[in-house]
């Protein structure tokens, strides 16, 4: 008796799944089917002429942002800096010595 029941539910769960797996199928052609009408005028050539002007653009920006991250890191200010004071340092060398200015 308990394998007559076990079998009954065995056969309606194998048959739900099959209709649903039914289901997803036409789904699945339904949308498959859309996409093709929607692209069926597509000129793939120009599509593939934005595709590689939109990686060259990215590309340009990339390099862009990180030209501008380099300006504004340490490194670059405490050059600069370095540059200032070697430019309005006044000339301490005299005869190849160093002088002392100052106390």
């Amino acid at each position: 008796m308990h394998n007559a029941i076990m079998y009954q539910i065995l056969l309606y769960s194998s048959l739900g799944c099959a209709v649903l797996a039914l289901f997803f199928g036409l789904y699945a052609c339904a949308r498959v089917g859309n996409f093709i009408k929607t692209t069926e005028g597509l000129d793939w050539s120009a599509i593939a002429n934005i595709t590689g002007d939109l990686a060259t653009l990215k590309k340009t920006i990339q390099t862009l942002n990180n030209r501008m991250n380099g300006m504004h890191s340490p490194k670059v200010q405490e050059q600069e800096l370095m540059m200032q004071l070697l430019k309005n340092a006044p000339n301490q060398m005299t005869n190849g010595e160093m002088k002392n200015i100052g106390g």
